[in-house]
């Protein structure tokens, strides 16, 4: 097919990952196959030695059946394909709702019923297909037409934010939904708010509990008898911060501390993983969210008081200040147990020096006598009956 090089932005001409490719039936479908514009062979989205600088793969595509762009975790760049979106020439209402939100460089795909959207970003799981929607950025590769779609950027913009909430309602969750069926839940279910991430974490941060989330978020578990505990915490807080916007919480909690190996592995019989199932408790238990508008923000750590509909609001009130209260001192205790610790420490590394004074009055002592007064040696021994 002819190719428009003009068109192609000259962002992704830069790098030099292109190939070629070749329609060929494979198990009674009709399948496009990466080709090598060097040497005609097949290429493999895998292997670099098979792609080429834009030139020569350009020139290449006019003895093969077209262009293509391999996605690699190296370049920014993120493509979303959409089939069968195109009729007569127009898009369909769920494809308009796509195209508009992510307002990037768009081009209309070799067959002319679908339509390729290119951005700057990433793919915030592990899930890349749902419907008529798929979208890759790595591994991958991409056929490219240059039939740019009018009305859209001719070049690729930076679009991470506005793929989130795209990929939340198209792409994330099950599959029962139709594409159709899913361009109509826009703006119902999860109360996300329009923060970026950038500015939800720093908002967390910067609340009454920020102390807490910053800890969670930077991978402590202090406080906690095990990690799936703290990570359970640090759900419950995005669970309130993103609106129970299950795909922002996954995606917020990979860049968190608390990210290891477990989050992704499968720990329950309907398939389901140990992240997905923590992410699923969190929203169950978490009552409330953050509303942009009102400004509010949680009063407690990571936990909501329910109560019945109809009990006093003074009531619920006073639940939870003593939850508050009990917050803070759970906090003052772990900064005066570290104190000690460190205390403890320091004591355990000075010696006792062999011709210090071994009178039996200086090992206890007279409580009252301040350590500034006693010799290294009498510290020691006093130290250690006091923790006795």
């Amino acid at each position: 097919m002819t190719v428009a090089p003009d068109a192609i932005p000259a962002a992704l001409r830069e790098y030099p990952q292109w190939v070629c490719w070749r329609a060929e039936e494979r198990d009674g479908k009709l399948t496009k196959i990466p080709i090598d514009p060097e040497t005609g062979s097949f290429a493999s989205v895998s292997d670099p030695e098979t792609w080429s600088i834009y030139e020569v793969a350009l020139g290449a595509s006019e003895a093969e059946d077209g262009l293509g762009f391999v996605f690699t975790e190296e370049d920014p760049f993120l493509g979303v394909d959409l089939d069968d979106c195109r009729e007569n020439g127009a898009l369909t209402d769920w494809a308009e709702d796509i195209v508009d939100r992510l307002d990037s460089y768009t081009e209309v795909s070799p067959s002319g019923t679908g339509v390729h959207v290119l951005i700057e970003g990433t793919i915030p799981s592990t899930k890349s297909r749902s419907g008529s929607v798929e979208c890759y950025d790595s591994a991958r590769f991409f056929t490219m037409t240059g039939d740019h779609l009018p009305g859209t950027p001719t070049v690729i913009e930076k679009r991470q934010d506005a793929f989130a909430r795209v990929y939340d309602q198209y792409v994330y969750g099950d599959d029962e939904s139709s594409t159709e069926e899913r361009a109509q839940q826009r703006g119902t279910g999860s109360t996300a708010t329009s923060l970026s991430d950038a500015e939800l974490v720093e908002k967390a941060m910067d609340a009454q509990n920020g102390a807490k989330f910053e800890r969670l978020w930077n991978g402590s578990t202090r406080g906690y008898e095990s990690q799936s505990e703290a990570d359970m915490a640090l759900c419950c807080l995005l669970a309130f911060w993103t609106g129970n916007d299950e795909s922002r919480m996954d995606r917020l909690f990979r860049d968190s501390g608390l990210y290891r190996e477990k989050w992704d592995e499968v720990h329950y019989a309907d398939g389901s993983t140990y992240g997905e199932q923590t992410i699923a408790n969190a929203v169950q238990v978490s009552d409330e969210t953050y509303e942009q508008d009102s400004g509010a923000a949680p009063t407690t750590a990571e936990r909501t008081v329910d109560v019945d509909a109809t009990q006093p609001k003074q009531d619920v009130t006073v639940l939870r200040d003593r939850v508050e209260t009990l917050d803070t001192r759970v906090s003052e205790l772990e900064r005066e147990l570290t104190a000690t610790q460190e205390l403890l420490t320091d004591v355990q590394g000075t010696k006792p020096q062999p011709d210090e004074s071994s009178d039996p009055s200086m090992v206890r002592g007279d409580s009252s006598q301040g350590l500034e007064t006693r010799s290294s040696s009498s510290r020691w021994r006093w130290l250690q009956e006091v923790f006795r």
